[in-house]
Formats: structure tokens, C-alpha cells, sequence
């Protein structure tokens, strides 16, 4: 009896310690898949939220809070003329492929992102820098035309992550970073898989497997999240079945801010568009809350500029484009378009454009502007409208953060051609003095929405679900991330 009373107490411990046993792996829902998988040569949301901070890293990063922080740099001093930068980079980093990171990885990446063929998305990020010098393994210095109060800021972007010459050219299909995990596979339309890193330079994750699974219908969303398929969806696609989640206990909702200016674009060089009185009547037929509403089931924040409420520079702009329809008629009729015209209304995946999409219609149809919607996936989107600029009228949020600096992009896919705003955003990069970028920050949203570039509609809450059990999660969206390097099981 003793020896069997010794096996029993044996097994319970054994038992005990298997049910106290951590778990270190994750699948985090997503509904869109990365059309590839280098941020630097690529605008799509979906590469940022998979390889931002867990695959890549720059010489600075984003924080929870939206704060700068070092990164590959551990730290940095500016010259007294602000024209010089030196970076003082980690010593005994390494690639995933084993070949160790230098100052020449960074001569490589910045020159490769400056280039004239360059692919990067955000290439105007890197406007200013005349040279970048590696003084030896672990200094590199920046030179610039002219002082940039923003480079910090800047280089924290997905963009500007930092690349081996070595596996650049294969890193949309097989990335290779310095960061806490490492690519592991890809099953296409399905997942990408994530291993941590054990050789890697700071603190290790807890998770050792992170699988991203690509879910873009939000009722199969909400069926996997409930049958234990998902661990979490960051940015839960349906917001109809939250009040279903947070009445139950496995599950905990976060709900935050996000980056995501979500806007009504117009191609502002296609006739009717390039008429500002056509762009302003388009903005008054709008109704931003029936949008937030119908499509959003109240989350989000209306906003009348490109620019996120929760930053210290915002200016309620709202009023200048306050939703009156008979006002949206008579700009119309004096355009010359007293019966409206036919349009297209392109729109990508995301239940906030598709739903989105058929309220604007509605509303746009209301003061006489026949608008086809035309749904298109993904990568269409991307080729035909953002890089083909082939389209009318369009929903996108743009989750970049302190974007507003493409109203001063000539080439970028909406069409607008502002000297003025270019003079702004130089006096913007010419400044560090908060005070100083603040007021040229409010002049730049003015300018915007005095020129009623397109018709902004809310800016994107970040709503998420999770397993309750689970913690480290972002509640909010200073960039479009999915850092898994704080995340963690409750023990």
C-alpha cells in the first residue's frame, strides 16, 4: 500500500508540473496575407505586422507607446550644426544566416533604400541624407543637406529596417534579420511560421513558435477564434461579435488607438477630381458617423485631416467638411455637374472598406454621383491603384504612423500637387524644437483640409481579441506590428 501510495503522489507531480508547463507558441489571426515579406520593398500593412521588431529590426524602433527607441543602435550623438549624425551600433549581433551585423549592413541598407531604382515604399524617409559612412564595425555616421528634427523617427519605420547585402535579394520570400525570431515556412493562403531566435543579441522571447494564419472572411474569424484555432485576432475584423466576446470569460477584448487614417481617396489628376469644388461637394455628402456606425459598429474617431487624434499636434478639422448634402449639390452644380457624374469606387478586403464602400455609395448617390463599386483583392489594389493610380474614387486606411508628409509626395497614387506643403514638411524636417513641429504640424492638417485632398472618414480603433490567458499583446498601433517579443502565456 505505501508503494502504491508513493506511485500515486509521483504521478500527481508529474501531472502537476505538465498542467504548470508554459505555453511557448502562438497563432495570431490576420486577414490579409503580405503580398512578401521585406518591408523594404513593399506598402503593404500586412509585411510590417508580421516581420516588424520579431523578424527585422533598424537602428531605432517604435514602443508600445509610439515612443523611439534604440534598437541595432544602442545610442547616438548629433553635431552641433545638426548636419552629422553618428550611431553607435550593438556589438555581437548576427543575421539569422550566422554572418555578423556592421556598420556596412547599414551603408548597404540606407544606399539600397536611397537608390534611383529602389523599390522601397517610403523612400522620401531617407530625403536629406547625403551620405552614410561606416567610421569602423560599430559607428556609422549620417550626413545630411540640412538639419532633420525627424530622422529618429524615421528610421524607426518598417522601411527602414536594417538588411544583409548577403539575403537581400531573396528576403521577400525567405526574410533574414537580426531580430528575436526567424523566418521558418510559408504555406501559401494558409500561414507563415516564426522559431525564436536562441542566438539572438537582447532579452529572448518566451514564445518559441509564432504562427501568423491568414483568416479574410470575418465570419470564419469569429468561428475559429471561438472553436480555439486562434489564440488572438489584433485587429479583429468583425466588430459585431465583440459584445459576444466580452461576455465571455476565455476571451479578453482590447480595444485602442491605431495610426490608421481611414480616408475616402480621390485621384486628384482625373477630371472631376482635379476640381476642388467637385472634392469639397464629396466631402460634405459624407456622413462620417452613419460610416462609423454601419461599418465600424461605433468604433473609431471622425477626423476632417490626415492625422491621428491621440498625437499632441491634432486640430479638430471636422467642421470644415461637416456632412450637408444640399451644400454638396450646389458646389456640384456650380462644378458644372448639376445631375452628378459616374465614377468607380475601388475597394480592397477589409470589412471597413467593403462595408464602408456601400454606405458611401448610398450617401454619394444621395446628391446625384453614381459611384460602381468595384472589389478587387489585395495585391490589385496595390498594383492598380496605389502603383497604377488607375482609379476615381477608393477606401484605404493608412496605418503608417505621422504620415501626412505624402500630401507633399508629387508622384504619390491620389495625385497631389502641393508646393506648399512640401515647404511645410521642409520646415518640418529643418526642426527638433516640439513646440516648433507642433505649429508646423497643425498648418500642414489645415492646409490639407482647406484643399479637401480626399474625404477623411474616421480614424481605425484597434480592436483585438485574445484568450484571456495570454499577455503582452499591443493594445495600441503606433505602427502596423504584431510584436511578439513581450508576449507571453499567464504562468
Amino acid at each position: 500500500m505505501k508503494r502504491l501510495s508513493l506511485a500515486l503522489a509521483g504521478c500527481l507531480m508529474v501531472l502537476a508540473g505538465a498542467a504548470a508547463a508554459q505555453r511557448t507558441d502562438i497563432t495570431i489571426g490576420m486577414q490579409l496575407e503580405p503580398p512578401n515579406l521585406d518591408p523594404t520593398a513593399g506598402a503593404a500593412a500586412a509585411i510590417d505586422e508580421v516581420v516588424y521588431a520579431n523578424v527585422f529590426e533598424g537602428l531605432t524602433r517604435f514602443g508600445p507607446d509610439g515612443a523611439v527607441l534604440p534598437a541595432l543602435a544602442e545610442s547616438w550623438e548629433i553635431a552641433p550644426d545638426g548636419l552629422s549624425w553618428v550611431f553607435n551600433l550593438r556589438e555581437g549581433v548576427s543575421f539569422h544566416d550566422g554572418l555578423p551585423f556592421t556598420a556596412e549592413d547599414v551603408v548597404f541598407s540606407f544606399d539600397r533604400a536611397m537608390a534611383e531604382d529602389s523599390t522601397n515604399a517610403q523612400k522620401q524617409l531617407f530625403d536629406g541624407i547625403n551620405e552614410v559612412t561606416a567610421i569602423d564595425d560599430t559607428t556609422v555616421e549620417i550626413g545630411l543637406d540640412a538639419p532633420k528634427g525627424s530622422l529618429l523617427f524615421n528610421l524607426a519605420w518598417g522601411d527602414a529596417v536594417i538588411v544583409s547585402p548577403a539575403s537581400a535579394e531573396t528576403n521577400k520570400s525567405n526574410p533574414v534579420g537580426t531580430g528575436p525570431f526567424r523566418f521558418s515556412n510559408w504555406v501559401q493562403g494558409d500561414r507563415i511560421e516564426l522559431v525564436r531566435n536562441e542566438d539572438y543579441w537582447g532579452a529572448k522571447p518566451a514564445l518559441e513558435k509564432v504562427t501568423f494564419k491568414f483568416i479574410s472572411d470575418p465570419t470564419a474569424a469569429f468561428a475559429a477564434m471561438m472553436a480555439g484555432d486562434l489564440d488572438a485576432f489584433p485587429n479583429y475584423p468583425a466588430p459585431e461579435n465583440l459584445a459576444q466576446f466580452e461576455a465571455d470569460p476565455r476571451f479578453s477584448v482590447i480595444v485602442g488607438s491605431t495610426e490608421g487614417e481611414t480616408i475616402l481617396a480621390m485621384n486628384n489628376a482625373r477630371p472631376p477630381f482635379d476640381d476642388i469644388r467637385v472634392r469639397r461637394a464629396i466631402a460634405h455628402a459624407i456622413d462620417r458617423q452613419a460610416i462609423i456606425d454601419g461599418a465600424m459598429f461605433g468604433y473609431g474617431t471622425p477626423i476632417g485631416s490626415h492625422f491621428a487624434p491621440h498625437s499632441p499636434a491634432y486640430e479638430d478639422l471636422t467642421a470644415e467638411s461637416a456632412y450637408d448634402p444640399e451644400l454638396a449639390k450646389a458646389l456640384l452644380a456650380e462644378a458644372g455637374y448639376p445631375d452628378g457624374f459616374s465614377t468607380t469606387l475601388t475597394l480592397p478586403p477589409p470589412s471597413y472598406a467593403r462595408r464602408g464602400g456601400e454606405i458611401v455609395a448610398s450617401q454619394l448617390r444621395a446628391v446625384g454621383i453614381e459611384a460602381e463599386i468595384v472589389n478587387v483583392e489585395w495585391a490589385q489594389w496595390l498594383e492598380q491603384v496605389f502603383t497604377n493610380k488607375d482609379f476615381g474614387l477608393t477606401i484605404v486606411s493608412h496605418t503608417e504612423p505621422m504620415d501626412i508628409g505624402i500630401y507633399a509626395r508629387k508622384d504619390y497614387y491620389f495625385g497631389s500637387d502641393d508646393p506648399v506643403m512640401r515647404a511645410l514638411m521642409l520646415g518640418l524636417d529643418a526642426t527638433a524644437d516640439e513646440a516648433e513641429r507642433s505649429e508646423i504640424l497643425r498648418a500642414a492638417q489645415e492646409r490639407v483640409a482647406d484643399r479637401q485632398v480626399n474625404a477623411f472618414l474616421f480614424q481605425f480603433a484597434k480592436v483585438g481579441v485574445a484568450d484571456a490567458r495570454l499577455e503582452g499583446l499591443w493594445e495600441n498601433s503606433p505602427t502596423q506590428a504584431n510584436d511578439m517579443t513581450g508576449v507571453h502565456w499567464k504562468e
